[in-house]
């Protein structure tokens, strides 16, 4: 297969289409917790603000500031987030990290729609991007629940 045609399927309509379109984009006003994620290598960003109610996401914003499959990660991940415990949204990034590095299975609904992104697994300077929404929802997860067990 040739590189141009690697990068046609990596870079397919679908995956375009979720990147133009990303639910819960923004900010909240008062959110439990943001925690903004940067990818070093190429400079993607993710502000992640999450409110969580009886264990559960009740409110999501992110403001996404990456390229093409970042931002449709970001898209499926906004859409599927709300109503999640940590434990979901925990379990999403390991499959996620998995599937893109070790050929492990796509991420369990409501995140598998971030089987799109397989094609990239071969593309290692893009897994940062594609895991920044997930591992800026945990960290943000994990720093309510630290406010949480000192109240």
């Amino acid at each position: 297969m040739s590189t141009e045609t690697d990068l046609i399927k990596l870079y397919s309509a679908r995956i375009l289409a979720l990147a133009a379109d990303i639910p819960r984009h923004g900010r909240l006003d008062a959110p439990n917790a943001s925690v903004k994620r940067r990818a070093p290598l190429c400079g993607s960003t993710v502000t992640v603000d999450i409110n969580v109610i009886d264990g559960r996401i009740s409110d999501y914003a992110a403001e996404v500031k990456a390229c093409a499959l970042g931002q449709a990660a970001a898209s499926v991940v906004g859409a599927g987030i709300i109503g999640c415990s940590a434990e979901q949204v925990i379990t999403a990034r390991d499959q996620l990290k998995a599937m893109l590095k070790n050929d492990g299975p796509v991420p369990d609904a409501p995140f598998d729609g971030l089987e799109v992104l397989q094609p990239a697994k071969d593309y290692k300077n893009r897994h940062a991007s594609i895991l920044l929404t997930l591992e800026a929802s945990v960290e943000a997860l994990e720093e309510i629940g630290a406010k949480s067990s000192c109240a």
